[in-house]
């Protein structure tokens, strides 16, 4: 089982990925930089690419509404070219606020652009020239632009000729695609003890269809980590309730939160739907307070080494092969480190 970690920055980028070298040191496998609607993730992870040696620099997430395919085919070959092949192209539809209200795109057909946009890199990877007629139609037919528009291929040639393509999914036609077309599956607020009963019918059903050539689905998930005994480590898992809070409650309107609907999934539905009356009412505080403490225990791994070895095994078993966490601790490095032994005994 791989480790990895999200990058984590509030307000100055270059002090976390400051960080990430002591963490390759310590054993971590793979960094995540996200973008939501803050810095961009290429130019950091080029940044990171520069910083590091071995670690993996993957998109966590772009989103595959505000690029064309084809610059998205650029970006991929470009991280993979200054990263020595390091790169993973993590992609998503986002959310209909974030695509709407930031990038001013109508939020339509987000899996029908994934699944295109997947084929487009690849094919574009392998330096083929880009023809193709769905949803994006390259070039441009006649009668739409100057008409002037040839096909092309990309101008340069390529670190790999395939790069590691990963979708964050969370709905079950969406889930259902990641097992049959991409590399890797990103799901967030994974739950190992509930994950069968909300995503292994889409996953199977995605498996049964899986394109021939693809390795076996990757699955990246997990949550905080710390690991130490009595009860003020166990306190630690106070500090994710903020983060369930904030998705469960205010990313996305009533009826339109994916996060909501994943909670109401794992059998909390009351829960659920208090914690969005509280956020979107302005009572954050009060939200947070009705994350359930089960959740919290499952979808982490906080407490004494023997514990979180339990935890690692969960998630193991629920076919995660990235376990993605975030340190909870005065020495990140030193957790990594710890939990890499944990991983391989």
């Amino acid at each position: 089982m791989k480790i990895s970690t999200q990058l984590m920055y509030s307000g100055n980028p270059r002090e976390a990925a400051d960080q990430v070298k002591a963490l390759e040191d310590a054993g971590l496998d793979t960094v995540w930089v996200p973008e939501a609607y803050g810095f961009d993730s290429p130019t950091l992870m080029g940044y990171l690419a520069a910083k590091t040696e071995r670690v993996e620099i993957g998109s966590a997430i772009l989103n595959v509404y505000s690029r064309t395919p084809s610059a998205l085919l650029q970006t991929a070959a470009g991280l993979d070219n200054v990263s020595q092949g390091r790169a993973i192209i993590g992609l998503g539809a986002s959310g209909p606020q974030v695509i709407e209200g930031f990038h001013g795109v109508p939020y339509d057909k987000p899996l029908g652009r994934t699944k295109e946009i997947i084929e487009l890199i690849r094919a574009g990877l392998r330096r083929e020239t880009l023809v193709h007629d769905g949803i994006f139609t390259l070039p441009l037919p006649e009668g739409q632009g100057t008409g002037i528009g040839k096909p092309l291929k990309l101008l340069t040639k390529p670190e790999r000729p395939s790069i590691p393509l990963y979708i964050a999914a969370l709905g079950p036609k969406s889930v259902e695609g990641a097992a049959e077309y991409a590399d890797g599956w990103l799901p967030f607020l994974f739950v190992p003890e509930r994950s069968g009963q909300v995503w292994g019918d889409s996953l199977a059903r995605g498996t049964a269809k899986r394109r021939e050539g693809l390795a076996p689905l990757e699955i990246c998930a997990g949550g905080m980590v710390a690991i130490g005994e009595g009860p003020e480590t166990k306190a630690l898992l106070d500090f994710a309730r903020p983060m369930v809070a904030l998705y469960v409650g205010g990313m996305g309107a009533r009826g339109k939160n994916f996060y909501n609907d994943l909670m109401s999934q794992y059998g909390y539905e009351q829960e659920a739907q208090q914690i969005q009356d509280l956020y979107l009412g302005g009572n954050k505080r009060d939200a947070e307070k009705l994350v359930p403490v089960e959740l919290l225990e499952w979808g982490n791994l906080v407490g004494p080494a023997s514990y979180v070895q339990e935890r690692v095994a969960a998630f193991a078993e629920a076919g995660v092969t990235n376990l993605q966490v975030m340190p909870a601790s005065d020495d990140p490095a030193a957790t990594v480190r710890q939990l890499r032994e944990l991983v391989g005994a």
